[in-house]
């Protein structure tokens, strides 16, 4: 298979479908009143004034399955995946339409981690970023039988994919709170580990994960058209946790491994992780929204909606460009860097500007 059938014909397969199935969720959602209205369920972290329907998830999970159904074969780790994203999807559209609380939610991510888990997909090493050589994490193992056959149970490797995927469904959900913030980030981030894996075309093994990553990345992009400002759907909480889900199987099963997922997205990785230490620290729950994100602080500081998305496209993008050139070690540093640059702008934010509100509506 050549590079022109592992991007184009993937990228555009699911470009198309969301183009298509996006405008068809919008005028359905809003037909059915299945819309965020501010008036009338007001939310810290949402910044619109007008009802938006969300289901984002829809277009989304339309494009990449049915991508990958025409283009891939149908194997066991398809077969997982597809089942955790329609659970993903399913539990989505439920908290798009109804609200559902933060830990039946959380529970149900960790079912679809357990499910892919459970078919064999997993982390088997990752590289050493503080010196030479792979930290092992197939043993300690042990094997038993269910449903008739044998499966090997890697502990660290298994629980690192039932940390790791559901933080970052998670981490991805938060942050989009800015009109097309979310959706481009993953079309860029989705883009860069498709081209990572295009490095190792020549192993038959990478095809699924480009042609996956490719089709998210299209299918991310149908979606921004909608999103951006001034936006016709929220991507919601069923294309977000979308998002977070095949990001993380792809970092597993890609040889571009979890350090490039986590370099590309760690704009709105380290502000999670701000996002849960400050939560932990004023002793309320890490998983209710507020308004305390980087995207609000940005907000707050005048930033229109235009321009705090396009501000985390070009960061997203800057850090692709830097993971397809760095080493392990390097990444940990860039990493390092970028976080200490974020807590510097929020330092500057909180200590050193005078904060304004700017007109919500504002691009």
């Amino acid at each position: 298979m050549d590079r022109t059938s592992l991007t184009v014909v993937p990228f555009l397969t699911a470009l198309i479908i969301s183009l298509v199935v996006t405008p068809l969720t919008i005028f359905i959602f809003t037909k059915f009143g299945f819309v965020v209205d501010p008036k009338k369920s007001p939310h810290p972290a949402h910044i619109h004034k007008v009802p938006v329907p969300k289901g984002g998830g829809i277009p989304v999970f339309l494009a990449v399955a049915v991508t990958a159904l025409l283009l891939l074969k149908l194997d066991q780790h398809l077969v997982a995946i597809l089942l955790a994203m329609a659970v993903t999807l399913v539990v989505g559209l439920f908290d798009d339409i109804k609200n559902m609380r933060p830990l039946p939610r959380l529970g149900f991510n960790l079912l679809s981690a357990l499910i892919v888990v459970g078919a064999g997909i997993g982390i088997a090493y990752v590289t050493n970023p503080f010196g030479r050589g792979i930290l092992d994490l197939s043993v300690p193992r042990f094997s038993l039988w269910l449903f008739g056959e044998r499966r090997e149970i890697w502990i660290w490797s298994d629980l690192f994919a039932l940390l790791w995927i559901p933080f970052l469904m998670n981490a991805i959900n938060w942050s989009s709170g800015v009109d097309g913030q979310a959706s481009g980030v993953i079309t860029v981030a989705a883009f860069v580990i498709g081209l990572l894996s295009l490095t190792y075309s020549a192993d038959i093994t990478q095809w699924p994960v480009a042609i996956l990553a490719f089709g998210l990345s299209g299918a991310f992009l149908g979606l921004t058209v909608f999103h951006f400002f001034p936006q016709k759907i929220m991507p919601g909480y069923s294309a977000t946790t979308l998002a977070g889900l095949l990001l993380a199987i792809l970092s597993i099963l890609s040889t571009t491994k979890v350090g490039t997922a986590v370099m590309v997205l760690g704009l709105p990785l380290i502000d999670a992780g701000y996002t849960i230490i400050r939560r932990l620290v004023a002793g309320k729950s890490p998983f209710w929204g507020d308004r305390g994100h980087l995207h609000h602080k940005l907000l707050d500081l005048g930033w229109g909606k235009r321009r705090v998305a396009i501000f985390y496209w070009s960061i997203t993008a800057l850090l692709g460009v830097l993971a397809l050139n760095l080493t392990a070690r390097m990444k940990l540093f860039a990493i390092v860097g970028l976080a200490v640059g974020v807590a510097g702008l929020l330092l500057w934010i909180y200590f050193g500007s005078s904060s304004r509100q700017p007109d919500r509506g504002s691009g």
